[in-house]
This record gives C-alpha cells, structure tokens and sequence, in this order.
C-alpha cells in the first residue's frame, strides 16, 4: 500500500496517509468547489487499506473550516475507517483538534464522535 502527501491550499486540507505506520491526517480547510474530485482517490485508498490495514491506525483532523460537501466525503472516509475498528481487523482511534474558541468545530468532533464507534478523543488546542 502506498502512503501519500498532499500539501493544503487555499481551498483543500493538507493530506498526510501513511499505510505502513497505520497514520491518515487531514489539516486545514476544506472548501472545494468539488469535494467529489478531491475526495474520491482518498476514498479509494482507504478502501484498499481497511483490506489490510496496520495493526493500529491513528486518524487525526484538525480543520479550520469545511463545507458541507465536504463534510460528507470526511464522514464517508471516518466510517471506512471505522469499519477497520468494528470489524476487529485492528485498532483505530481519531483525534479532533480544534482551536480553543471555535465552538463549530468542537461541535463538528462530537457530531461525528457520535456516529462512529471507534474513540473518538476531541483535542483543544489554545487558540493561537
């Protein structure tokens, strides 16, 4: 399994996937024009990687802003990831880091704390 790099733009997170290690990170902000184009090959390979997975997989956000779009691809690709958790294939844990005064992004991380089964342990960072 391949890992892969995305540097973030003014529009799209930074990317970090590392297969090996079992580490998937999305940081920054999350406002495409189309989420599908963006989204899909990430999808693809975490459906490739929850085929086997590492022994443990930590997934960690920290976002600033997303849409709704793209809300809906970061649930689709938490919920492959937490398939790797339910179905017992490994461990998977995720950390939702978000600043210290922005109140929708800590509700974003309870929001998908709730529809997920793996841990989900929300991290407040000081604001900066």
């Amino acid at each position: 399994m391949a890992s892969l790099h995305l540097a973030s733009t003014e529009k799209t997170p930074e990317v970090l996937f590392d297969s090996l290690n079992g580490s998937f990170q999305l940081k920054g902000c999350s406002i495409h024009e189309n989420a599908e184009r963006f989204f899909r090959p990430l999808l693809s390979m975490v459906e490739g990687y929850i085929e086997d997975p590492a022994p443990e997989t930590v997934v960690k956000l920290s976002l600033t802003y997303f849409n709704s779009s793209s809300s809906k691809y970061i649930l689709d690709l938490l919920k492959l990831l937490d398939e790797i958790h339910f179905s017992g294939k490994g461990k998977v844990r995720m950390e939702w880091h978000y600043e210290q005064e922005d109140l929708d992004m800590q509700e974003a991380g309870q929001d998908y704390r709730s529809l997920l089964e793996m841990p989900v342990k929300l991290v407040c960072n000081p604001t900066r």
